[in-house]
């Protein structure tokens, strides 16, 4: 038994929340972009973290400052770093009691509002694997509001992976916050390499998915974010913005940063598959 859990320790860790935007399809052009040498690493809207865990299985020295302001998240990736075990046994429990009576189980959880930090995070883990895409969207009450998604047979408990992240995440170089994105500007120093992956400015009415806490991340946020670029790269910062293929988007970040690539993604979230297909976003770094 030890040494079937000495292997899953050494598996590769993978994010264990599906997250709107999330990175994984992207890490090869992410990480071909990348600058080759920096010292730490910064990224303040972690979301599933698919970038943070590719630089941490290449390297578990890499120190790492990685931070949100959904609440909820935050407390996902300490709960899964200090206790794991208890979480899975949660999560046990709530895939038996879904397989019962799935509609009726999701929306019961769905409603309710456990105290005990093991009881949110598990609540917050199942419902973003079973509800509509994994697409987390709260309303101006903070109160999470997403459907019942169609799955045969979700993955509410993947144990392998969550011993995987936990124990990527035991390492003391590893900083993990709640914080406005701002905040990192008191600690980031010269060389050190910034990603930035914010809610993406709307391409259009349909594509406008920024309600990741109570407070949406409008255009005035994208100005906001501009100046906290601009403040990074006179301290000598190294930084990557991920972003939508949208006019705002050029018309504020290209008097900052000239070097703009256009990659193409898929959008994960869009209610019609067929249209998750051939869209384009931006790459940005002042590198």
């Amino acid at each position: 038994m030890k040494h079937q859990y000495n292997q899953l320790l050494t598996l590769t860790p993978k994010p264990f929340v599906k997250w709107a935007g999330g990175k994984r399809q992207l890490l090869p052009i992410l990480t071909k972009y990348m600058p080759e040498k920096f010292n730490s690493y910064f990224e303040p809207f972690l979301g599933g973290g698919a970038l943070l865990f590719h630089l941490l299985s290449e390297n578990l020295q890499t120190k790492c400052y990685v931070s949100d302001l959904n609440s909820d998240l935050i407390l996902s990736y300490m709960t899964i770093r200090d206790k794991v075990d208890e979480l899975i046994s949660s999560l046990k429990n709530h895939s038996n009691n879904y397989f019962k009576d799935s509609k009726l189980y999701y929306y019961s959880i769905r409603e309710s509002a456990p105290k005990d930090q093991v009881e949110k995070v598990s609540r917050f883990i199942f419902l973003n694997r079973t509800c509509f895409n994994g697409l987390y969207r709260v309303n101006s009450k903070g109160l999470f509001n997403v459907p019942q998604g169609r799955y045969t047979k979700p993955n509410i408990v993947n144990r392998e992976n969550l011993l995987a992240v936990s124990n990527t995440l035991q390492s003391r170089k590893i900083s993990i916050k709640c914080q406005d994105f701002v905040t990192i500007l008191n600690y980031a120093e010269k060389n050190d390499f910034i990603y930035l992956d914010p809610p993406y400015q709307p391409i259009s009415s349909t594509s406008n998915f920024t309600s990741y806490t109570h407070c949406n991340f409008g255009y005035d946020e994208q100005k906001r974010l501009l100046s906290f670029m601009e403040e990074l790269d006179e301290t000598g910062c190294k930084v990557l913005l991920s972003n939508s293929k949208s006019k705002e988007v050029i018309d504020l970040f290209s008097p900052l940063c000239s070097n703009i690539l256009e990659v193409d993604a898929n959008r994960n979230i869009n209610s019609d598959s067929k249209k998750r297909t051939g869209h384009s976003e931006l790459l940005i770094k002042n590198y």
